[in-house]
């Protein structure tokens, strides 16, 4: 039995705690490169545990072992995770310091892998730790590798050049303007451990990871605007060597601490947030000083640029035709009863993949039918697959790679033939509604996405409902569907939160849900790109948000009596537009039931 082999993992891992005279062990959802997706070589926390979400990570102690998520995903770890061998943590109502200051025990030995965790974590744990009377201890190795017999290797797939004509900026322009920031920050190099960052900054992509087009590798970007790449060699082909020029020096990926060894007596600029402890302690070893700034890429990276605007706008016309032609096919199969989860995933990608053009899905479909639509990062799998039942909610949530465009768009069905209840619309019309407030903002210059967040949820909180996720993530340009600095969501944890100000160029997620445990889910998202507004007699530089996303919206769960004129009217408009894509993309029974999903209310 699955969950029996999942109980010999964690014996096995305390056998080798014990061995290397470790009390415990930390094992997060992370590579070196602190992805949020990341390679099948370092799915540790799945292979140990059996979850499947995308954010969590566990403690095991010997005779405890808990697991630690997020809102997201407290109803999926119950069900993927044995509560005979696991205790469930909510985050951030506790924390990792938190936790073991009260359960490792004096004297304890807590070892955690330096490559999986930031400075910033190390530190604040450690001194929890310190102050119980316990110890935190860099391990050498991964002690859970040690028991992992079959684990992946790392992807051998060669790294690709990305074009000019689809990135819209050269990279020695990219570099240029990061070398200023390092100059700008007294820094002679900058380490670039971010695999999307790499990507952008070199005009590079790859098939390193599951649905986001990385190649496994780090950068040391100089103030001369000259970099070394670290990359496998099996990776790098003469097109690829060619395309980097003679300002960028390929080295073997094994030789990156050799490389940070060379930085000896230099400021080095390297992000918190993805340069890994391990980064800074061999950077400190060498005699370097590491200092602390935020990636120079970042900001640049979600500043579309035309060209990559352009690219949005192309990958949104396909999954207009792929989705919409998927929704023709569900209205009219569904209700019949025959189709479930899997197979609704399936007919999806193969929409996508008819255009000719898709290079991967940009996450895995979240497909939830009824009660699994009430977790909002669902994965379904051959044991939760459910059916899609007449006279029920489904939620289907799912994004396309395309050159120059990354998408990702969450539709939610009414399975008919019945109406739906009048609370179901309720619900559903609250979130609408919540949509329609984002995407019809109007905001200053300066404005976060923390202070919007709440424009979006107004309408369940009149209600006493709220959901427990974020409204809004950046999303990149062929490169990683969440992507930062950008975010519309709560300040988290008492702390500032999402305090990054939105920009002209900035592409968003919009979309607010609500979720039944039990019963179902709802969640209405579109993509949207930030823009400058113009304003009549106006004192201050305006911005507002342009839809990306053009695919019908159920109109069965709209209760219209709920809707303002002017949220009546965004509806109707938004259908128009829909319709004027659809009829360059799509013809015949198609066509004509796009026709009939965007047809006034």
């Amino acid at each position: 039995m699955l969950m029996q082999t999942h109980e010999a993992r964690l014996s096995a891992l305390r056998e080798e705690l014990k061995r290397c005279d470790l009390d415990g062990f930390v094992v997060p959802i992370s590579d070196e490169h602190m992805s949020e997706y990341v390679g099948d070589y370092a799915q540790r926390l799945a292979w140990l545990t059996g979850f499947a979400g995308s954010a969590g990570s566990a403690i095991v102690l010997q005779n405890k072992a808990t697991m630690f998520v997020d809102g997201r995903y407290t109803l999926q770890v119950r069900d993927q995770v044995d509560g005979r061998l696991w205790d469930y943590e909510s985050v951030p109502a506790t924390d990792h310091a938190r936790w073991l200051a009260k359960n490792a025990g004096k004297g304890a030995r807590i070892g955690f892998d330096p490559w999986l965790h930031t400075r910033s974590w190390a530190d604040k744990v450690g001194t929890a730790l310190a102050e119980a009377g316990a110890e935190l201890v860099a391990v050498d190795s991964n002690p859970l590798d040690a028991v992992w017999q079959d684990r992946p290797q790392p992807s051998a797939a060669k790294a690709e050049t990305y074009d000019n004509s689809l990135s819209g900026q050269a990279s020695a322009d990219k570099r240029e303007a990061f070398a200023r920031a390092l100059k700008e920050n007294r820094c002679e190099a900058g380490v670039v451990a971010a695999l999307d960052s790499i990507a952008w900054l070199l005009n590079i992509r790859g098939s390193d990871v599951a649905h986001t087009p990385v190649a496994l590798s780090y950068a040391i970007v100089r103030d001369d605007g000259t970099a070394q790449l670290f990359i496998a060699p099996a990776k790098v082909s003469g097109d690829l060597r060619d395309h980097l020029g003679n300002q960028v020096t390929l080295r073997d990926r094994d030789e990156f601490e050799a490389g940070l060894a060379e930085l000896g007596g230099k400021r080095v600029a390297v992000d918190p947030d993805s340069g890994v402890a391990a980064i800074f302690a061999a950077l400190e070893e060498a005699g370097a000083t590491p200092v602390a700034l935020a990636d120079p890429v970042m900001l640049p990276k979600a500043l579309k640029n035309p060209a990559e605007v352009q690219g949005h706008r192309d990958a949104q016309a396909r999954d207009t035709q792929a989705v919409s032609r998927f929704l023709r096919w569900l209205d009219e199969e569904a209700p019949k009863g025959s189709i479930d989860e899997l197979s609704a995933a399936a007919r999806l990608y193969e929409e996508r993949a008819a255009s000719g053009d898709l290079k991967d899905m940009s996450f895995e479909t979240i497909s939830g039918a009824g009660p699994n639509g009430a977790s909002p990062h669902y994965r379904v799998t051959q044991e939760t697959n459910r059916r899609l039942e007449p006279n029920s909610v489904y939620l289907v949530d799912s994004g396309g790679q395309y050159p120059g465009g990354t998408t990702d768009i969450t539709r939610t069905i009414w399975i008919g033939p019945d109406a739906p209840p009048a609370l179901v619309k309720d619900r559903f019309t609250r979130v609408l509604k919540g949509h329609i407030a984002i995407d019809t903002a109007l905001f200053p210059q300066g404005t976060s996405g923390a202070q919007l967040d709440s424009f979006a949820r107004q309408f369940l909180w009149q209600a006493g409902l709220d959901y427990a996720h974020g409204t809004g993530h950046g999303v990149g340009s062929y490169l990683g569907v969440h992507e930062g600095p950008q975010r519309i969501a709560k300040p988290r944890g008492g702390q500032a939160g999402t305090d990054q100000e939105l920009h002209a160029g900035m592409i968003l997620s919009n979309e607010p849900g609500y979720y039944k445990a039990g019963e179902y889910g709802i969640r209405i998202e579109n993509l949207v790109l930030t823009v400058k507004r113009e304003i009549a007699g106006a004192e201050l530089d305006m911005l507002g948000f342009d839809t990306l996303t053009f695919v019908p919206i159920d109109r069965k769960l709209v209760d219209t009596a709920l809707l303002s004129a002017q949220e009546r009217e965004w509806f109707n408009s938004y259908h128009a537009r829909t319709l004027a894509i659809a009829r360059q993309k799509l013809d015949g029974a198609d066509l004509a039931w796009v026709e009939l999903q965007c047809a006034r209310v």
